[in-house]
């Protein structure tokens, strides 16, 4: 063998090494909220981190506001294929493996450190171990996503007076709870068309966190913001399972860590700018109204049972139980 050949054989060798070591998987991340909400900013800022963690080997494009569908639609594409990663509510996990939308259950959890409380306990464990078995994708991380409250054009101030108010919820069970245990007509319009459907009075209302009634100006085109805290909202970050099984156990360790930073990032953030916008409301002239909350929370647990929904009481027990 002539050394012309050894070397050309080594240079070729050295190339394929080199090729090797360098390959990128570009990966697509997919979620529904505005650039400027931290579930974005958060997002971006893990999808850096991990391509600045793996030198290069994973280059993560992020897709905000619904750009690769509905939020339906990318928890499908989960399974087709169209999207890798998504931050997504556990009442869209709930469609795949019921138990999880428990959670979801009205005045479920106490606040902000009761659901990141949660995500350290074995219950919680338990139902995401669940979702991934039923529907073959991890949930890596969980972002508190804000105390759900509703906004209407028309006074609300005790659970009676929902009833017959025409009110956007999304199109999962869980959300349809409260309203109807309350009498309100629900109707399950798109994240991306609330605005509209506000503005030109499709519905009257329409229930969401305090930072996400600010994102999407939803301020603009109603008059009450009614403190109603029926729901402490949640993310999961969840890897399609096609994606997940082609990682390195040391790769899947890095994934979860930094989705987990991001998750605690942006939870801070959404924690802290709840504090502030009762006032940044009033600020605006809107008519912030406090409720009894027991009042509602009897009139859903009289009127709505859990089965109804496929979920089980003593999975809610065991997060009653949380300290």
């Amino acid at each position: 063998m002539n050394k012309t050949f050894i070397k050309t054989l080594l240079a070729s060798a050295a190339l394929a090494a080199a090729t090797g070591a360098f390959a990128q998987t570009k990966l697509k991340w997919a979620h529904v909220y505005e650039t400027s909400e931290p579930f974005h900013t958060a997002s971006v800022w893990a999808a850096e981190e991990i391509k600045k963690r793996s030198n290069g080997r994973y280059l993560i494009d992020v897709y905000p506001a619904s750009q690769l569908g509905k939020e339906n639609d990318i928890n499908q594409g989960l399974t087709l294929g169209t999207v890798d990663i998504i931050i997504s509510g556990s009442s869209f996990a709930a469609k795949s493996y019921p138990r999880i939308g428990v959670t979801y259950y009205p005045y479920t959890f106490r606040g902000v450190e009761h659901l990141l409380a949660y995500t350290k306990s074995d219950i919680y464990r338990e139902l995401s171990k669940g979702y991934e078995e039923k529907s073959g994708h991890p949930i890596i991380a969980t972002t508190y996503y804000g105390v759900r409250h509703t906004t209407s054009n028309k006074p609300i101030t005790k659970c009676a007076d929902m009833k017959g108010l025409k009110i956007r919820v999304p199109d999962v069970p869980a959300y349809l709870a409260m309203p109807r245990a309350c009498g309100a007509n629900t109707s399950p319009i798109a994240f991306a068309e609330v605005y509209l459907a506000l503005q030109n009075g499709t519905v009257e209302a329409q229930e969401n966190p305090l930072t996400t009634i600010e994102a999407k100006k939803f301020f603009e085109v109603q008059k009450n913001i009614v403190l109603t805290g029926h729901i402490v909202d949640h993310l999961n970050t969840i890897v399609a399972g096609g994606v997940w099984k082609k990682l390195s156990d040391a790769d899947k360790k890095m994934f979860t860590e930094v989705a987990q930073e991001a998750a605690a990032k942006a939870s801070g953030e959404v924690a802290a700018r709840e504090k502030e916008l009762v006032a940044v409301f009033k600020g605006k002239g809107l008519n912030v109204v406090e409720v009894d909350k027991e009042d509602f929370r009897s009139t859903v647990l009289k009127n709505v049972t859990f089965e109804s929904f496929g979920y089980q009481k003593a999975d809610w027990d065991k997060i009653q139980a949380i300290k």
